[in-house]
């Protein structure tokens, strides 16, 4: 028995070549969604890709390496998930990097900003690109994967957490 039925509708889901965003893209996959498989390397994402045409039919999915911290490649993306499905329905920002762990004392700048750069400007950067046809239909789903620690402080990963709670505080403002 089916929960949802995806028919009909397209995703982007960044970070889907393993862990949770593989997961998701799976079961969107299941559920008759066709996907777009993104993460920074090429050879995971075209396995992920061809998984999924394997079990579900040829289609299914598609293989788009992209590094989120880049607009240009995102946009390379936005555009070849248009190109393959003819819209974009769903975007799952799911890809999140945390290059640092521990106190907030010692995080070098540079780790800082690659935090907040991967982890909230590349999340509106792929909102941007994909919200307006969205609008335009008056149809679409956004989903920003965070994490309990944009909830509470951390010794350890209190620059992740921030931008976590950063997602959190995006998803209310796009809600307005």
């Amino acid at each position: 028995m089916s929960l949802f039925d995806l028919t009909g509708k397209s995703a982007i889901i960044t970070g889907s070549s393993r862990g949770i965003g593989k997961a998701i893209a799976e079961q969107m996959a299941a559920q008759g969604a066709k996907v777009t498989i993104s993460s920074r390397k090429p050879g995971p994402c075209q396995d992920v890709a061809a998984a999924l045409n394997e079990k579900h039919g040829e289609g299914t999915a598609i293989a788009v390496p992209a590094n989120i911290s880049s607009k240009e490649e995102l946009q390379r993306m936005v555009d070849a998930t248009n190109e393959a499905f003819g819209k974009v329905d769903i975007v799952v920002c799911n890809a999140a990097s945390n290059p640092y762990y521990g106190p907030m004392s010692g995080i070098e700048d540079e780790q800082f900003e690659k935090i907040l750069s991967n982890n909230i400007i590349s999340n509106h950067w792929l909102i941007q690109m994909c919200a307006p046809q969205m609008r335009e239909r008056k149809d679409g789903t956004i989903i920003l994967v965070s994490s309990i620690g944009g909830l509470k402080a951390s010794s350890v990963i209190g620059a992740y957490n921030i931008s976590k709670a950063a997602d959190f505080q995006l998803a209310r403002n796009l809600a307005e």
